[in-house]
């Protein structure tokens, strides 16, 4: 696939995201699973939910990321007492010249951390998901469009829950994918303590945020055949009626499947991984990749699963499992 005309890639380079993804990997070790997903994510013009334990290097893909591709970055550390206010901005009075005055709040940047989301109460939560569905905010009686490309990554502490405001599931389901991010590998963790001691230089941006709107509307070009899309609603249609798949066994596990917003996310997902693969069409492979990240945070558990330990990505493998992948996907080519 040919690069667009506003694109710069260097010679012998395949994609233009790769040399963004490349310049983030000087910073960090490891986490591959993690910086493809939020390339996906800024393609798709999506969002991230990222689980993990404190010291992952969350914070730094985010920074390292906004960094390479010329984007503002800013975070904000959720906690109780914070207000809407806090985050979208307010308007202030101005004495000298008695008026008021709109200060913007940090929610206008590229790229956007909510650092452990679900320390804040409903309010924070939902004056942050809203900006995210609409990409403006309304202060007064004004109304500012966020800057574009624009990305969320929130993240939660899964090892503590005292103190927070667990997302209801019709807010969390706004979030295109959620990442559960692991522990390194002793080789990396080792080339992790290498690189605190000799820090690298910092990341070079690599393309601009007008690079990145181009390579959204090329994204969206990529062809999608429709047995494809059947796919990926046979898919979701699966983790609301199990059985009708041969899985009665899993009715018990599963209160409430994935919403129509899932086979959404599925579809476009996979049509921008396409794109960062350098095909110009989706293969059923590119959702199936995409499936847990998709469905783990979009399927409500009854207590009987809790109870037997199952969770939503052995049900979402067990779907997987059941549903037949179309083999023919370019027939309309």
């Amino acid at each position: 696939m040919n690069p667009s005309p506003t694109f710069s890639p260097s010679p012998g380079a395949a994609h233009p995201l790769e040399q963004v993804l490349f310049e983030v990997k000087r910073t960090i070790v490891g986490q591959d699973l993690l910086l493809e997903r939020m390339a996906v994510a800024l393609i798709a013009d999506g969002h991230l939910l990222v689980e993990g334990v404190p010291g992952l290097a969350k914070t730094l893909a985010v920074r390292s990321l906004a960094a390479a591709i010329s984007g503002a970055f800013q975070r904000v550390q959720f906690t109780p007492d914070l207000v809407p206010a806090d985050l979208v901005g307010t308007r202030v009075y101005h004495p000298p010249s008695g008026e008021f005055r709109t200060e913007l709040g940090p929610v206008f940047a590229n790229l956007l951390l909510a650092d452990e989301i679900n320390r804040a109460p409903a309010k924070v939560q939902s004056a942050l998901l809203e900006v995210m569905q609409e990409h403006q905010v309304t202060i007064g009686r004004e109304t500012f469009r966020v800057p574009e490309p624009f990305l969320v990554m929130a993240t939660e502490n899964p090892i503590e829950s005292e103190g927070t405001y667990p997302l209801p599931e019709a807010q969390v389901d706004r979030f295109m994918m959620k990442v559960v991010v692991g522990y390194p590998t002793p080789p990396e963790e080792q080339a992790i303590v290498e690189r605190a001691l000799h820090p690298p230089e910092p990341p070079q941006p690599m393309v601009s945020a007008d690079d990145l709107l181009a390579m959204r509307a090329r994204a969206r070009q990529v062809y999608v055949d429709p047995s494809v899309v059947d796919y990926a609603v046979r898919l979701v249609a699966v983790t609301r009626s199990p059985a009708t798949a041969g899985l009665g066994e899993l009715e018990r596990y599963v209160t409430h499947g994935a919403s129509p917003r899932a086979s959404i996310a599925l579809v476009t997902g996979a049509r921008a991984l396409a794109f960062l693969r350098g095909r110009d069409y989706v293969l059923p492979h590119d959702l199936t990749e995409l499936a847990l990240d998709v469905l783990r945070h979009r399927l409500v558990l009854s207590y009987e699963a809790l109870a037997d330990d199952v969770d939503a990505d052995t049900i979402i493998t067990r779907v997987l499992g059941a549903v037949r992948s179309p083999d023919v996907v370019l027939r309309n080519r």
